[in-house]
């Protein structure tokens, strides 16, 4: 495998899965703050930018998670882990990738540029939430819906109230898909002593990630409702609802297999959002 393979493995662009739960909700916020009528230009930005920062960022947590991820099943091949990339390799590849994504922006207001400065410190800094933090996944929320306020600050130079709650929203929805992630690796991160919501919530893993759901869900509605989206809107959540009563079926007997696919399929719901968002948009 040549260096530019293994470059490609280390940010994960082999798994988009993680790039997509990150730009559903960046999509979202820039059809939100746009009404629906987003800059194409702020849409490529945006989308590049998602990719640049969650590639990064995965080249970041490999670096911090070098000694970890020896002990768990699922990273023990991973590019640094296997000693097939230098640790200071993949500090050199996010440091390229994030001032590319810089660069991008560049063109953008001050305040989606200061946003921006807080994004990657937010970013940079969760790999080591999982050392301390009970609920890591509460801070990737953070991370994964930080184009949020930045899509808002993008189009209208503010960041309203709603981009805050979408974001709130976003934390929720996080914690129940990356809950599901964790409940893949539960048995290693105890060996290992790795914080997760997993392990945090024991025996009502699954009752919170099926809360998380809820209140996800609830939050979109409200913001949504307020700015006076309707019909295609609201069958949007439904399919998103619909698709995480599906997503309680693949989880409820904790079966590493069943845990990965429903958190992959988290794809889906965050497709159904958006295209009820769209459509309800397009379609006024």
């Amino acid at each position: 495998m040549n260096r530019l393979q293994l470059y490609f493995r280390l940010i994960r662009l082999d798994k988009p899965i993680g790039i997509l739960l990150l730009l559903w909700p960046t999509l979202w916020a820039l059809w939100f703050a746009s009404d629906g009528k987003p800059d194409w230009t702020l849409v490529a930005i945006f989308t590049l930018g998602t990719v640049l920062m969650r590639s990064a960022g995965c080249a970041i947590n490999d670096y911090a998670d070098r000694d970890f991820d020896k002990h768990v099943q699922r990273t023990v091949d991973r590019p640094i882990t296997s000693g097939k990339i230098k640790p200071r390799e993949a500090l050199m590849v996010a440091l390229v990738l994030t001032l590319i994504s810089f660069a991008l922006i560049l063109p953008l207001n001050t305040l989606t540029k200061q946003l921006s400065i807080a994004a990657v410190i937010i970013a940079g800094t969760y790999p080591y939430f999982k050392r301390f933090f009970a609920i890591p996944q509460a801070y990737l929320g953070i991370a994964f819906g930080f184009g949020i306020p930045m899509g808002f600050a993008a189009v209208q130079n503010t960041v309203p109230a709603a981009a805050w709650w979408l974001l709130v929203a976003n934390v929720f929805w996080a914690v129940a898909y990356d809950t599901e992630y964790a409940m893949v690796d539960r048995e290693d991160d105890l060996k290992i002593g790795m914080k997760t919501s997993a392990i945090t919530f024991g025996r009502f893993d699954v009752a919170a990630v099926m809360l998380c759901y809820a209140a996800t869900f609830l939050i979109i509605f409200i913001v949504g409702w307020q700015f006076g989206l309707r019909t295609w809107f609201v069958a949007g959540l439904l399919l998103a609802i619909a698709c995480a009563i599906y997503h309680y079926t693949l989880i409820r007997h904790r079966e590493r297999s069943g845990c990965f696919a429903a958190f992959r399929h988290n794809n889906w719901l965050g497709t159904a959002i958006f295209g009820g968002v769209a459509l309800d948009y397009l379609l006024r």
